[in-house]
């Protein structure tokens, strides 16, 4: 599909009050699971691969390999075994060993529909957070990825962390502003701080309503931080306005697996031995 075209899907769906569902693909399981599940868009990041190798998805934002060659290395996995799903890289906009029009072109030519700015620095904060705007390392470098994208016909959908962020994407011309209230929390590798629901929707939805100042037109849902499973969406769905969807990673394939493999295991390790044993 276009990216106009997946983008008058997904505008029909929301007409009708189905929300949209994007889903992380970390493996070639993953993305055949989610869209058989019916989740809407398909993103491959690099975080993926180290969620669902049991590291912190936080290991994305760390030196512990390209993040946009992993991106390219994976789609050999999973783009052959989507059939229908629009997949979506994450591109790390920072990059400074890549012209980004040329890598963009390249993602494209692969099979890529779209693009989502993850790595992101909008998840560090403080003097590091300084550092990198200082340095040429910002956000700004973001912003100018998702314009390029725009330009290329590819779908995007930047993670944004505040009101002036979610302007200037709107601004780049973003088709679906992905509110990102932080790294989701529970399971064996999920995060343990962070806030609750009620601040999670205040601050979506300021997000969205500054997105919305720019282009009325532009779709907003919502991710990360204590939304992590399905009556947390539902309770953010219920207590703001306007939000669209969810999209989740750790919530859509780390913790799914975990119970799944853990419980099952339980089960068969419960099954008794024959009391008639030779």
């Amino acid at each position: 599909m276009s990216r106009k075209e997946i983008l008058s899907r997904l505008k029909e769906q929301v007409a009708k009050g189905i929300p949209i569902i994007g889903a992380g693909a970390g493996t070639g399981i993953s993305g055949k699971c989610a869209e058989a599940g019916g989740a809407d868009l398909l993103i491959v990041y690099n975080s993926g691969r180290f969620r669902m190798a049991g590291r912190s998805s936080i290991s994305g934002l760390m030196p512990y390999g390209d993040a946009n060659q992993i991106v390219v290395d994976m789609a050999a996995e999973i783009l052959p075994v989507v059939k229908n799903a629009p997949v979506l890289a994450g591109v790390c906009g920072t990059d400074p060993f890549r012209d980004m029009r040329s890598f963009l072109e390249e993602l494209k030519k692969i099979g890529y529909q779209g693009v989502q700015n993850f790595p992101t620095v909008g998840l560090f904060e403080g003097r590091i957070r300084q550092n990198m705007e200082e340095t040429g390392l910002g956000y700004d470098r973001e912003v100018e990825m998702i314009r390029i994208a725009r330009e290329l016909d590819l779908l995007t959908t930047p993670y944004v962390f505040n009101e002036q962020e979610a302007r200037d994407m709107a601004a780049a011309g973003a088709d679906i502003i992905v509110a990102h209230v932080g790294t989701t929390l529970s399971g064996l590798t999920g995060a343990h701080s962070t806030m609750d629901l009620d601040e999670a929707a205040r601050i979506i939805q300021t997000i969205h309503d500054a997105a919305k100042e720019v282009n009325p037109d532009v779709l907003v849902i919502c991710h990360g931080g204590p939304i992590a499973g399905p009556k947390d969406v539902e309770y953010i769905l219920e207590h703001t306005n306007g939000i669209d969807g969810f999209y989740g990673a750790s919530s859509m394939e780390r913790l799914p697996v975990e119970v799944a493999i853990i419980e099952n295991t339980q089960r068969f390790k419960s099954l008794p031995l024959s009391k008639a044993r030779v």
